[in-house]
């Protein structure tokens, strides 16, 4: 696959977000993404957009305070742990499955302390307004959040609507649900097995790395399996908003084939 790239450094780019707009997919119990044209080019000559939405659409960052009261919120977010250098970890998993520690430490490249790491499990070529999407996904585990934070890294991303499995969420029979009425039952049929026995905690792997401060970005897609396997420098953009909890946010790896590129001093010498 080529990438774009900056003629000037020789650095490649790669999209890492889902496209968003119309007809997001929209996590279950929340609302659909509303926008429309409130000034139009043909009325008015100019175009301007009406926006009414669940910050977490899409490919979105979560901040701490999403879910630790008193957490910081995303505009608060260090510019250190929107910038840097990182993996991107192909795991592949299956419906329900969860990624562990044993996943994180046999991936390559390994994680070096300090690192952005996006794990791919292959869930993002499902991205869509579907029961099997939201309700059947893989997701981490506390013990592999708990890794992670023994490697001290700085942002976890994963090509799934949430960072927990669907069953340890309000999807199942968490607080708030079942917003999926079918999906403990389901869960039931095809395993055998109590959701609420085997997942008793909710929201416990996105928890543990929130109160951590490590932020989260769920919904990854774009071109993000042609960089499976590879370590690259990673951007997220996300707003400027102290007191949020989450946002869609450009998220974007960039490689340097070359090894030449340099950041520069700043000093205009």
């Amino acid at each position: 696959m080529t990438f774009p790239s900056d003629p000037a450094t020789g650095l490649q780019f790669v999209e890492l977000s889902h496209e968003w707009g119309h007809g997001t997919p929209s996590m279950p119990g929340d609302d659909d993404v509303i926008l429309y044209r409130s000034v139009k080019h043909a009325q008015h000559g100019v175009m301007a957009h009406r926006i009414r939405m669940v910050m977490h659409s899409g490919t979105h960052m979560n901040a701490p305070i999403h879910l630790i009261q008193k957490g910081i919120g995303i505009g608060e977010v260090p510019l250190d742990q929107l910038f840097g250098n990182g993996v991107v970890l192909s795991i592949p998993k299956a419906q329900w499955g969860l990624v562990e520690p044993a996943d994180l430490e046999s991936a390559s490249p390994k994680i070096q302390e300090g690192d952005f790491v996006v794990i791919v499990t292959g869930w993002h070529e499902n991205y869509s307004d579907a029961l099997e999407y939201f309700g059947d996904a893989p997701g981490l585990s506390k013990a592999a959040a708990d890794w992670l934070i023994a490697k001290k890294v700085k942002l976890v991303a994963i090509d799934t609507p949430q960072i927990d499995h669907p069953l340890a969420t309000s999807l199942a029979e968490h607080r708030g649900g079942p917003l999926m009425n079918r999906l403990a039952g389901k869960y039931r049929s095809e395993t055998g097995r109590d959701p609420k026995a085997d997942f008793p905690d909710w929201n416990i792997a996105h928890k543990t790395l929130l109160s951590a401060g490590i932020p989260t970005i769920e919904n990854v897609g774009g071109d993000v399996a042609a960089v499976a396997g590879k370590r690259a420098t990673f951007h997220a953009a996300p707003w400027n908003w102290h007191e949020g909890d989450a946002c869609p946010v450009r998220f974007v790896a960039m490689l340097d084939p070359t090894g030449a590129c340099r950041v520069e001093s700043g000093t205009g010498e």
